[in-house]
C-alpha cells in the first residue's frame, strides 16, 4: 500500500460535468476529466482492507486495490493489466455501471467510497491514449469454430475468451451494428459508439468474425448453427413490459427501447422502421423511475421537450441507505442521475389508469391514482389505490421504461431448449439441455448489470472451452488472466 494514510488526508473527488444548458445542446459525453495528479490522490485514499468488500460488491471480482494502488504510483501500464485481467471491456464498466464495488468499500462505512469507477475508466482511457490496448491474436488454433449469438457485452466477453482459447468464433448480430443495447439502448451522452468502434476493431484484429443483420431463426436459418461445435446465446432479455391500461395503443404511446433506439441511429444516419418519435415540444410522460427511464429523460430534454414528468410506481427511496439493505449490499437509496438533474418533475406511488385520447386515437392526457404498498406478513405486498385521488395530465407522449420480462423465445422454440420458471433460457453451468448449447447473461439469470453480462460470458467461456477440450486455462471469476493473478 503506497499512502498509508491517504484515506484521511484526501475526500472524495468525482468528475465534474459540463453545465446543463451546455451538454443539452448535443449528444456528446459531458464529463470533465479530472487531472492525473487527482486520480493518483483519488487512488491513495483506498484503505488496502484486510477483507476487500469491493471485490465481493463487484461481479467481476475486479481486483480493485491492485490497480488502485498502482495508480496512486503512477504505475498506469500495470494498473491496466491487472484491469483487464478480469474485465475484458472496462471502458464500457467505467462508463455505465452502477459501481456496486463502491456501495461495498469499507471506506464507505465512515466517508464517501473510493471513486472505483471513475478510477477504472481512466485506466482503460490512459491505455487507449498511449496505445497500450493492441490485438492479441491466439498463437495456436484448436481447430474448434463457435456461434456467438448477440453482440452485447456478454456475447463480446464470451467471444473474446473463446478466441483467446484458440477457437475459431463468429458472432452473429441481428441489427446493423454491433454493440447489442450498449449500441442502441444506451444514449450516446452516456457512452459515445466511438468507444464500442474501436473495441470490436481490436477484437476483429484478433480473428473474431463478426455478421450483423443476421437474425437467427428468422432471416439466418438455424440450421446454419449446425456448422459449429458449439453455441453459445447471449441474445439478452429483450421482451418489453407493457402496460395492459385503457388506451395504451394510442399514438404516443411508445416503448422506451424504441424511442431510445430510434435516436441513436438518427445521429449516425442508420435505417429505423416508423415515423421517427419525437419529444420536441411535447409534454412527456416517462413512466418506470430505473436506468432506461433516466436515459429517456435526457433524450427527451436534448430534443426539446415541454415539459419532463417522470412516474414510478414504487415508494421514493430514502436518501441514506436503508436498514433493508444493509453494508455491503447494493443499497435502497434514493438515486438522482445527471438526466433527472437536466429538468425533471419526479412523481412517487402514482399508477396509471387511462390513456386520453382524441377521435384520431392520439394520445392527449394521462389519467393516474396515488397508490400504497400494503405489506401483509407471509404475503406479496398488496398495491391499494387512495380514494380521491385521481388526476389528469395532459401529454403528447408517454416513454413506457417498465423493463423487460425474459428472452424472446424464438432461439428457444427452433432449438429445442428448456426454459426456468422465470421464462428464462435454462442452464446448468451456462449448459442448456441440448449438449452444445450454452447461454449467457441476461437471456440466461433475466435483465440485470453489464458487469453481471461480462462475468457471464467469461464464465460461459470457460465452460465451453471445457466442453470442447476436456480441460481449460481460461479464468475462473476473479482469478484474472495474467500468470501469478
Amino acid at each position: 500500500m503506497g499512502k498509508i494514510t491517504g484515506f484521511i488526508e484526501f475526500e472524495r473527488v468525482d468528475e465534474h460535468n459540463k453545465a446543463v444548458k451546455d451538454r443539452l445542446k448535443d449528444y456528446k459525453e459531458f464529463t470533465v476529466k479530472l487531472p492525473e495528479e487527482e486520480l493518483k490522490k483519488q487512488g491513495s485514499r483506498c484503505m488496502d482492507c484486510g477483507i476487500p468488500f469491493c471485490h465481493s460488491g463487484c461481479p467481476l471480482g475486479n481486483l480493485i486495490p491492485d490497480f488502485n494502488d498502482l495508480v496512486y504510483r503512477g504505475e498506469w501500464k500495470k494498473a491496466l493489466e491487472i484491469l483487464h485481467s478480469t474485465n475484458n471491456f472496462p471502458e464500457f464498466t467505467g462508463r455505465l455501471c452502477p459501481a456496486p464495488c463502491e456501495k461495498a468499500c469499507v471506506l464507505g462505512l465512515i466517508e464517501d467510497p473510493v471513486s472505483i469507477e471513475n478510477i477504472e475508466k481512466n485506466i482503460v482511457e490512459k491505455g487507449f491514449e498511449k496505445g497500450w490496448i493492441v490485438a492479441h491474436p491466439p498463437k495456436e488454433r484448436t481447430g474448434k469454430t463457435v456461434a456467438v449469438v448477440g453482440s452485447g457485452p456478454a456475447g463480446l466477453a464470451a467471444a473474446q475468451q473463446l478466441n483467446r482459447a484458440g477457437h475459431m468464433v463468429t458472432v452473429f448480430e441481428r441489427d446493423d451494428e454491433i454493440g447489442g443495447l450498449l449500441r442502441y439502448g444506451i444514449p450516446n451522452f452516456k457512452m459515445e459508439k466511438e468507444i464500442i468502434d474501436r473495441r470490436v476493431a481490436i477484437l476483429k484484429e484478433e480473428g473474431i468474425l463478426f455478421e450483423t443483420n443476421a437474425n437467427i431463426g428468422l432471416n439466418y436459418p438455424i440450421e446454419k448453427l449446425d456448422d459449429f461445435d458449439s453455441i453459445v446465446l447471449c441474445g439478452g432479455a429483450t421482451k418489453r413490459r407493457s402496460l395492459p391500461t385503457k388506451g395504451a395503443d394510442a399514438k404516443g404511446v411508445v416503448q422506451a427501447m424504441d424511442f431510445l433506439t430510434q435516436q441513436t441511429k438518427s445521429l449516425f444516419g442508420s435505417k429505423f422502421e416508423g415515423e421517427m418519435i419525437s419529444a420536441r415540444g411535447k409534454d412527456v410522460i416517462v413512466i418506470g423511475g430505473g436506468d432506461t427511464g433516466s436515459d429517456c429523460v435526457g433524450t427527451s430534454n436534448r430534443q426539446g421537450a415541454k415539459s419532463v414528468t417522470n412516474f414510478e410506481i414504487m415508494p421514493k427511496p430514502p436518501l441514506s441507505r436503508s436498514d433493508t439493505t444493509p453494508w455491503p449490499f447494493w443499497p435502497l437509496q434514493l438515486k438522482t442521475s445527471s438526466s433527472h438533474e437536466e429538468g425533471c418533475e419526479r412523481n412517487w406511488l402514482i399508477n396509471t389508469k387511462e390513456f386520453i385520447t382524441n377521435d384520431k386515437n392520439e394520445l392527449i392526457a394521462l389519467k393516474t391514482v396515488e397508490v400504497e404498498w400494503k405489506t401483509v406478513p407471509g404475503q406479496r405486498p398488496q398495491l391499494i389505490e387512495k380514494a380521491g385521488t385521481e388526476k389528469t395530465w395532459p401529454c403528447d407522449l408517454v416513454l413506457l421504461a417498465l423493463g423487460f420480462t425474459g428472452p424472446e423465445t424464438t432461439l428457444s422454440e427452433q432449438l429445442g431448449l428448456d426454459l426456468d420458471e422465470r421464462t428464462n433460457y435454462k442452464a446448468s453451468n451456462y449448459q442448456t439441455n441440448v449438449s452444445h448449447v450454452f447461454t449467457a447473461g441476461d437471456m440466461r439469470r433475466g435483465q440485470s448489470l453489464i458487469v453481471w453480462a461480462i462475468n457471464e460470458g467469461r464464465e460461459a467461456a470457460r465452460e465451453v472451452d471445457l466442453f470442447l477440450m476436456g480441460s481449460s486455462n481460461l479464468p475462473i471469476k476473479g482469478q484474472g488472466d495474467l500468470p501469478g493473478v
